[in-house]
């Protein structure tokens, strides 16, 4: 694709684009009605009519509830995706709305929508027009909030997300391409007055980015980044599973027969560098946990104190003979650490407080 960051995207380029959906039997498309998804449906719908034989195409637009613009902007879309001829649905977010993390929330709110789409419309994949712009934002968002080195691969092309398959094929292009696009084919798009609203983290950090980009940080850049710390995550992860299979051969690290707990030998878990150590932690606790995924800070904090206790009984005792006695529950699950191991099982019910 070429390399212009404002020139349109030719049908070469969304063959290329969206070659990997060619053979898929239906896709979703998130279209709000701003330029990057109206950009997307567009491209896709031409892409579309020059195969002979391609996927079935299904556009939603979900309304939040939260601008009175939005029902107008949904049936501009629509307009739009008949004069595509497309199928096209306006699906809402319903009930009340949270006080705090309203951004958080109804972005969950979106996916749940479209994942419930997805599956009555047969299609196992979610396109989203996430762009290289998004992608550098994200990572700057979450470089402030003091993320490993997964959360700052930031979005992934592809990944999985309530049971559906979320793809984002326009993650290494400019916005001022897909712009440039629409303008070309004389094709309008909404403008959400909430991505210039600087009560939000995003448009606030959107604002610094031309400050950014003049010390060479620019949006090309913080991607470039994304995807290089994405592949060391990779590769990690690698890692990671193989520390998982070498505990597991020494029969120290497998799974009990009721597969209801994880087991490491202390010994051998200690003696793994710390983000290994970590991330075998972190999926222990995901597994046998039922309150969510557990938070970076917390692990540390968990693997800190175990490697402290560790530590002082080696001390006293000599290595292998920790006797050193713990628990601590994360995230709902139960972390103890006993004799020789370290044990993760699901923590019991938390009985009700009398009133």
């Amino acid at each position: 694709m070429s390399e212009d960051d404002d020139s349109p995207i030719s049908a070469q380029d969304a063959r290329h684009l969206f070659a990997d959906w060619r053979e898929a039997p239906a896709l979703v498309l998130a279209v709000s009605g701003g330029p990057d998804s109206i950009a997307l449906m567009w491209l896709m719908a031409r892409w579309r009519r020059a195969l002979s034989r391609g996927p079935k195409l299904v556009a939603i637009t979900v309304d939040h509830g939260l601008r009175p613009e939005a029902a107008r902007e949904a049936r501009e879309v629509k307009r739009l995706a008949q004069e595509l001829e497309l199928p096209h649905q306006t699906l809402h977010w319903r009930g009340e709305k949270p006080r705090t993390g309203l951004p958080a929330a109804a972005r969950e709110a979106r996916y749940r929508l479209l994942a419930q789409a997805a599956k009555s419309a047969g299609a196992s994949y979610i396109l989203t027009a996430h762009t290289r712009d998004d992608q550098a934002e994200t990572l700057l968002m979450r470089l402030l909030r003091g993320s490993g080195i997964a959360g700052l691969g930031a979005m992934k092309r592809v990944s999985t997300r309530a049971g559906v398959i979320l793809a984002r094929p326009l993650l290494d292009v400019p916005k001022a391409r897909l712009i440039a696009t629409l303008d070309r084919a004389k094709i309008g798009y909404a403008d959400d007055p909430t991505n210039r609203d600087t009560a939000f983290t995003r448009p606030r950090l959107r604002a610094l980015l031309p400050v950014l980009a003049a010390e060479g940080g620019d949006v090309h850049a913080l991607a470039r980044l994304a995807t290089r710390l994405s592949r060391a995550n990779a590769a990690v992860e690698v890692l990671t599973d193989g520390a998982e299979r070498y505990l597991a051969l020494k029969g120290q690290g497998a799974l009990h027969a009721d597969r209801n707990a994880m087991v490491f030998d202390a010994e051998a878990f200690a003696a793994l560098p710390e983000e290994i150590r970590l991330r075998l932690l972190m999926r222990a606790v995901n597994r046998f946990g039922h309150e969510g995924p557990a938070e970076l800070g917390k692990l540390e904090s968990l693997l800190a104190k175990l490697d402290r206790n560790f530590t002082e009984r080696s001390k006293k005792t000599g290595a292998g003979s920790l006797g050193v006695r713990l628990k601590q529950t994360l995230a709902g699950a139960l972390v103890s650490l006993k004799p020789g191991q370290i044990r993760i099982e699901p923590a019991p019910a938390r009985r009700r407080s009398a009133r």
